[in-house]
C-alpha cells in the first residue's frame, strides 16, 4: 500500500512539474511578446517624432537661405523723403514680401496667456473640488462631464464663440474690432480648463494620505489643510498642469482661426484683431506654391511652434517627475 502511494505521489509530482514547466514557458512567451509590442510602439513613436523634427528642420532652414534671418524680425521701409524705418509685418504675398514673425508670436501670446490665466482660476478650483471636497456621487457625475467637454470639437466651440460670444463682448466692451485677442482668449479657455482641472486633480490625489491625517491631527480644518498643506505639496504638479494648458492654448488652431480676426497687428491691444502662428499655417499652407519663399517661411513658423510646444511639454514632464520623486520620499 505504501509503495502504491509513493508511486502515485511521484506521478503527481512529475505531472505537476511538467504542467508548471509548460505554464511558465507559455507565460514567458506571452510576456516577451507583450514586452516586444510595447518596445516596438515606443521606438516607433520616437522615430516618428525625430522624423517630424528632421522634416521641419530640413524645410524650414531653407527659409534662412532664401530670405535671411533679419527679414524674419523686421523689414526696412523707405518713404518718399528717403527716411528708413523698421516694419514689423507679415505680408508674404506683396510685391516685396515681408516675413516678420514677431506679430504672429505676439498674437499667439496675447491669446494663449490670458486663456491660461482664466483657465487656471477655474481649472485649479475644479481640480481641488473634485479631489478634496466633492461628494463621491457628485464626483462620479462631474468627472465624466469635464472629460466629455474636453472632447467637444474645437471648431464647434469656435463657431459658438463666433456667433454668440463675439456679439456679447462687442455689446459690453465696444472693442476696436469685433473679433479680437480677448474673444479668442475666452474661447481658448474653454479648451484649456478641462486639461488643467484633470491634471490638477491627479496631482492632488497623488499626495500621500499621511499628510492630510497629520494636518487633521494637529487640529487643522479641511480648508486649512487644503490651502496650507495640500496645495503647497502639489504645487509642482499644478504648475505642470498650467504649463501643459498653456501649450494646448498655443497649439490650438481652429478657434483662433475663427475668432481672432486674423490681422497681423503688432500692438498690445487686446481689443484689436491678431493672428497666431497656428492660424497662419492653417490659412496659407493650402494656397502657397511649393518651393517658394513663402512656403519655406511657413515651415519656419512650424519650427518655432514645434520648439515652443516641445519646451513646454519637456518642462512639464520634468516638473511632474520631480513631484513623483518627492512624494515617494514622504
Amino acid at each position: 500500500m505504501t509503495v502504491i502511494n509513493k508511486t502515485e505521489n511521484n506521478s503527481i509530482t512529475k505531472s505537476s512539474f511538467v504542467f508548471n514547466k509548460k505554464f511558465h514557458r507559455s507565460f514567458r512567451v506571452k510576456e516577451n511578446l507583450i514586452k516586444a509590442f510595447f518596445t516596438f510602439s515606443g521606438a516607433t513613436a520616437l522615430i516618428f517624432f525625430v522624423l517630424i523634427f528632421i522634416f521641419l528642420f530640413k524645410e524650414g532652414i531653407k527659409a534662412f537661405i532664401d530670405i535671411g534671418f533679419t527679414d524674419f524680425l523686421y523689414s526696412i521701409r523707405t518713404d518718399i523723403n528717403n527716411i528708413s524705418s523698421k516694419v514689423f509685418e507679415w505680408y508674404p504675398t506683396s510685391e516685396n514680401g515681408r516675413y516678420s514673425i514677431l506679430p504672429l508670436i505676439l498674437g499667439s501670446l496675447m491669446t494663449a496667456i490670458p486663456a491660461t490665466i482664466i483657465s487656471s482660476l477655474f481649472g485649479i478650483g475644479a481640480g481641488v473640488y473634485l479631489a478634496e471636497i466633492a461628494h463621491p456621487k457628485i464626483k462620479e457625475f462631474l468627472k465624466p462631464v469635464i472629460e466629455l467637454f474636453a472632447a467637444i470639437p474645437t471648431v464647434v466651440l469656435g463657431f459658438i464663440m463666433l456667433a454668440i460670444g463675439a456679439t456679447l463682448f462687442n455689446d459690453i466692451f465696444q472693442p476696436t474690432n469685433r473679433l479680437n485677442a480677448l474673444v479668442a482668449a475666452f474661447a481658448l479657455s474653454l479648451v484649456v480648463i478641462p486639461v488643467i482641472a484633470s491634471l490638477t486633480e491627479d496631482a492632488i490625489r497623488s499626495i500621500p494620505l499621511e499628510l492630510r491625517m497629520a494636518s487633521y491631527g494637529l487640529g487643522a480644518t479641511k480648508y486649512q489643510t487644503i490651502m496650507k498643506v495640500i496645495l503647497p505639496a502639489a504645487f509642482s504638479g499644478i504648475s505642470a498642469s498650467v504649463l501643459l494648458g498653456f501649450g494646448r492654448a498655443v497649439g490650438e488652431t481652429m478657434i483662433v482661426l475663427m475668432v481672432s480676426g486674423n490681422a497681423t497687428n503688432f500692438s498690445g491691444d487686446f481689443f484689436a484683431s491678431v493672428r497666431t502662428l497656428t492660424a497662419t499655417i492653417a490659412a496659407e499652407m493650402g494656397e502657397v506654391s511649393r518651393g517658394s519663399e513663402h512656403y519655406y517661411a511657413l515651415f519656419l513658423i512650424g519650427m518655432v511652434l514645434f520648439a515652443i510646444t516641445f519646451f513646454l511639454n519637456l518642462s512639464a514632464e520634468l516638473i511632474i517627475n520631480k513631484m513623483r520623486k518627492k512624494n515617494r520620499q514622504l
